[in-house]
């Protein structure tokens, strides 16, 4: 069976305007028909074609989409018929599909070329792409087509918002001034050319299909590293079994224990040795994995970006450091209240970061924001911090001191009592007392405990391993057999 043609013309990037009399007589004499998206002004324009929107809504990647296009069509060009494919605006232009066709199946298929969206464009912007040096790059692909260029770029595919918000987070050495223009729907009669700033990039319009991003330059060329790894968390999620899987809730475990690791990476730091740091950018990469999860799900949910997260927190830094970024009256998101006076100490900066968010929160109560989720040391020094605070603490370590005695008697008075509730209770308040007094100190309770734990581990490690070279069963030997080991452990280390 002789095997058909894939004769592919482009619909012109707007209304019927802008597509061609050859066009027309192409779709015309070719009767098998497709057209990629039924989402063009000009579709209509194509009888009785049957479109690939389908595949959209139900495939998991773009990438998915366009190879199940290129399948379908040759597995119709193979039936002996010449098949047409009509997409919007050029075929030459970023068309993934024609770019598949063309590289597996190139002796197969016929191009008819079309006035594209960049005809349109440039003369609406006055941009002479030959001496204005523009590069073409894909609003899918910008964190890496786009790395270590900084202009101009003309950038397709922007149909939606979120795709903006990954473009604006792909430069993070904007300043957020840089002028840019977002485009859409030019040739029809809704066209809209919109100037704004980098700043603005992904709120001042609602990104569709007919929308593409005139960048005339950028302070700074684009971020590849991170923004490469942003697209892996991207693609992970839409590819691998495992991350599909996980919810918000899911990878709460994940993320207190990749927390841990970089606690017991710091721990491990050698400011002489700079090979330690090795370990501390490994566990900093799986934390902020996590990070990238979480906001990767949310704009999932249409609910935000990790876009929102860096300007969340960007601006609340700006707002809480009053003494470093003066506010401008001119913008109330900058604005601190006046009567705050320059800190000239970390103490002043921790005190006028306190005033300024509770400003923010609207919070009645100096409690109010703790995390209830904190583990129990620091939620206890959390709290008699807060307390503190209101002149509720005592006036220096001897207070504590003995309150931990006088909760110590009365833990023996309920053992004495058998009363095991109170029992708890009271040696929950030896510890919250214990917390106490290490706050007077100056001692982190949670690092203390730590270090207390991890000696003690060492230790009888060791009584392990004596015990094993004098051939002594720790299960049945005598307790001061397990002293004399212990002694000698304790001896053999620093920490005695």
């Amino acid at each position: 069976m002789t095997q058909g043609k894939i004769i592919i013309v482009g619909l012109g990037p707007g209304d019927e305007r802008y597509i061609t009399a050859h066009t027309l007589e192409v779709i015309e004499s070719v009767p098998h028909r497709f057209v990629r998206t039924r989402r063009h002004p000009t579709a209509h324009l194509v009888p009785e074609a049957h479109s690939f929107d389908h595949l959209y809504e139900r495939a998991d990647s773009f990438d998915e989409v366009y190879r199940e296009i290129a399948a379908h069509l040759i597995a119709q060009a193979d039936l002996g018929h010449d098949v047409l494919y009509a997409v919007p605006g050029s075929p030459l232009i970023l068309e993934r599909t024609v770019a598949a066709l063309r590289s597996e199946h190139g002796e197969r298929c016929v191009i008819h070329p079309a006035l594209s969206f960049l005809d349109l464009l440039y003369e609406r912007l006055s941009i002479d792409p030959v001496e204005t040096g523009v590069k073409l790059v894909d609003g899918h692909q910008f964190a890496v087509a786009a790395a270590g260029y900084a202009g101009p770029m003309l950038v397709a595919h922007t149909h939606a918002d979120w795709v903006l918000s990954e473009i604006k987070i792909a430069v993070e050495d904007a300043d957020g001034s840089e002028p840019v223009a977002i485009c859409q729907r030019l040739g029809t009669s809704e066209e809209a050319i919109v100037w704004t700033t980098w700043e603005d990039l992904d709120r001042s319009v609602t990104a569709d299909h007919l929308t593409s991003l005139w960048i005339p330059a950028l302070g700074q060329p684009v971020g590849a590293e991170y923004l490469r790894f942003h697209q892996l968390t991207r693609t992970l999620r839409e590819q691998c079994p495992w991350d599909i899987e996980q919810t918000h809730h899911t990878l709460i475990p994940h993320l207190i224990e990749e927390t841990y690791e970089v606690v017991d990476a710091i721990g491990d730091l050698d400011p002489e040795d700079p090979t330690t740091d090795e370990h501390l950018i490994e566990e900093l990469g799986d934390l902020l994995y996590q990070i990238e999860f979480h906001a990767r799900i949310a704009q999932e949910q249409g609910r935000f970006t990790i876009a929102d997260v860096a300007r969340g927190i960007h601006d609340k830094l700006v707002r809480r450091h009053p003494h470093v970024f003066p506010p401008d009256p001119d913008d109330p998101a900058t604005g601190v209240s006046s009567n705050l006076g320059t800190p000239t100490d970390a103490a002043g900066v921790l005190a006028n970061w306190e005033e300024i968010k509770k400003a923010e929160k609207g919070r009645t109560s100096i409690f109010e924001g703790i995390p209830a989720g904190l583990p129990a040391l620091a939620y206890a020094r959390k709290l008699q911090s807060k307390a503190a605070k209101m002149g509720f603490d005592w006036p220096d370590r001897h207070g504590p001191l003995a309150k931990i005695a006088e909760e110590i008697a009365e833990v023996e008075a309920a053992v004495a009592a058998e009363d095991s509730d109170a029992t708890a209770s009271e040696l929950g308040d030896v510890l919250f007392s214990v917390v106490n007094l290490a706050r007077h100190l100056d001692v982190d309770p949670e690092s203390a405990l730590r270090f207390a734990a991890n000696r003690f581990r060492e230790r009888a490690t060791k009584v392990e391993q004596l015990a094993a070279a004098a051939g002594i069963n720790l299960a049945t030997a005598p307790l001061a057999t397990l002293e004399d080991l212990w002694r000698t452990a304790k001896l053999s280390d620093s920490g005695s």
